[in-house]
């Protein structure tokens, strides 16, 4: 059994991180064309419009109850005053939210891709087994919160055994001991979710490694109608040319 804990939680991990880094390089250099969600707004719209947000958000709220619990140290939410029974009522409440709209999005998303049918003709296998592993993984991680709640006890604290475990790898000296101790609920969810980071990158998930984060910085667009009654000679070349809106040139100061 110790060799078997060695395999799973010694060396899995660092197998999943070299298949997600360098199935990422290959995509970018190979399959940049690809690296695309392939979106099927023009075949279908309206279960679209409240699947999508509804997943992503409920996704991203995932993300960050997972960093919350698994970076952040138990004795830095004591010391800030927040006792383990407030944290992990939170954790239920927030990860439950989460996790259900999260499950409800993907659900709606998977009937709208086999209900439309240009939609599901554009499904690859890919897509299938992304989707597969994708619910499995948000089954597991709903479950392990309800049974953390439901049971309690000190062997459903994962803050005591997974969460030592995931940062003992970026230092590359795994704690396989603390992960061993952890529950079966606890060892199923990491397996399912290492098995989906390993696919990761061959798959449409690949767009979230290109969130468009330029666009919250990038200038304000503004259209203008061109003005088609003055005449030719009195267009300027260069009031073709973007100009903040709210600002005056140096001759229109001058005029004033």
């Amino acid at each position: 059994m110790l060799a078997v804990n060695v395999l799973l939680w010694g060396v899995l991990p660092y197998v999943m991180m070299v298949i997600l880094v360098g199935g990422l390089i290959w995509r970018y250099r190979y399959d940049q064309f690809g690296w695309t969600t392939r979106s099927s707004q023009l075949y279908e719209s309206r279960i679209l419009r409240i699947a999508s947000p509804v997943f992503h958000f409920g996704i991203l709220a995932v993300v960050a109850g997972h960093f919350f619990g698994l970076v952040i140290p138990e004795s830095w939410t004591q010391a800030f005053g927040m006792s383990e029974g407030l944290y992990h009522f939170n954790a239920l409440l927030v990860g439950g939210i989460a996790g259900v709209c999260t499950l409800g999005g993907i659900a709606l998303l998977i009937y709208r891709r086999r209900t439309t049918g240009p939609v599901f003709m554009a499904t690859t296998k890919n897509d299938k087994m992304m989707y597969v592993v994708l619910v499995a993984a948000l089954l597991a991680g709903l479950w392990t919160t309800l049974a953390s709640a439901a049971f309690g006890g000190a062997d459903q604290n994962y803050r005591e055994t997974v969460s030592p475990w995931f940062r003992s790898l970026f230092i590359f000296q795994p704690d396989i001991a603390s992960m061993a101790a952890a529950p079966w609920d606890y060892h199923l969810h990491t397996l399912v979710g290492m098995l989906l980071f390993a696919i990761w990158p061959f798959t449409r998930l690949v767009h979230a490694f290109t969130a468009p984060i330029h666009y919250l910085f990038r200038p304000y667009i503004v259209y203008r109608s061109r003005d088609k009654t003055a005449p030719a000679s009195t267009r300027s070349a260069s009031s073709r040319a973007w100009v903040p809106v709210g600002t005056l040139d140096r001759e229109s100061r001058r005029r004033r």
